[in-house]
């Protein structure tokens, strides 16, 4: 873990439980793509720079999930170094008490503020191309997170963030976190277009063509989509809906869980009933679903 893995002339990325791209700007300055999931992540990172010798310039979040910008604070302390993330994500990495709270729907009790859902803060500016190193590109990601992106460097490897998930992990945890599950779909059709020399996901492994991954990803969407509109055969309150989703792919409810996975089972049923796949109807005072 933490291994320095180059992957093109001047692109590398770090192994660590969601992947860290480091770019060489110069014989001296790099940036990173994301800082890890915490204060330890950030340590170990700056000791590939001491090795390295190299002079951290710049990070560029994909995203304020805390396992993307927790290395944030310990690093900019040590370094100087700028930060910047896209969008609303921006906010997030500045306040990031908005993701457990976002996640849970309210003020989150102490057992959702850890480090896995609640990085330390750190002083973000808002992604825009011009501060972006010459000939590195931005790629909207939107879906799993609110205005994830990914990052294209001059020579060719593109950084996908978690629009995607490897095989394994899909069959590990069946249903990953998504935010928006239209734009999600939008986002995997549009990756599977996509050509590079390179492609590094922070949950898969890099590899040259991105489109079976990419495939299988949209095919477990439609599945999970399915096996909820079926469970709605009759009308089910959110609860029971989840229950029956934890139970039928074999995991394993804790708090943490509920959110993520509570969280992203909201965001289909907000989908399937855009789609008019789903419908509402209130009994007892209780919200149900059903299908349409």
């Amino acid at each position: 873990m933490y291994e320095l893995i180059q992957v093109s002339d001047r692109s590398y990325y770090i192994q660590s439980p969601a992947k860290i791209g480091l770019v060489q700007l110069n014989d001296t300055d790099v940036c990173l793509i994301d800082s890890g999931n915490d204060k330890d992540a950030g340590r170990k990172v700056r000791q590939i720079l001491d090795r390295n010798g190299w002079h951290l310039k710049a990070i560029y979040n994909t995203h304020s999930n805390a396992d993307h910008i927790g290395g944030n604070r310990y690093l900019q302390a040590q370094t100087k170094c700028k930060i910047y993330a896209p969008g609303i994500d921006c906010d997030f990495t500045r306040h990031p008490i908005l993701e457990p709270a976002f996640l849970y729907g309210a003020y989150p009790c102490k057992d959702l503020r850890h480090k896995f859902l609640l990085a330390q803060e750190s002083d973000a500016e808002y992604l825009s191309e011009d501060v972006l190193p010459d000939g590195f590109g931005i790629i909207p990601l939107p879906g799993h997170f609110f205005d994830m992106v990914g990052f294209r460097t001059p020579d060719d490897v593109v950084y996908l963030a978690d629009c995607l998930s490897s095989r394994e992990t899909l069959d590990k945890y069946q249903i990953s976190f998504l935010y928006d599950v239209a734009a999600y779909l939008k986002t995997l059709e549009m990756v599977k277009s996509l050509n590079a020399k390179i492609f590094v996901p922070a949950h898969a492994e890099a590899t040259a063509d991105i489109g079976e991954l990419a495939q299988a990803n949209i095919d477990k969407v439609h599945e999970i989509a399915g096996r909820i509109v079926d469970i709605c055969a009759e009308p089910n309150c959110f609860e029971s809906i989840l229950q029956r989703l934890f139970t039928e792919y074999g995991l394993n409810m804790n708090f943490e869980q509920y959110v993520l996975v509570g969280s992203t089972v909201r965001s289909y049923l907000a989908w399937l009933k855009d789609t008019e796949k789903l419908d509402i109807c209130f009994e007892n005072n209780m919200l149900l679903w059903k299908q349409k």
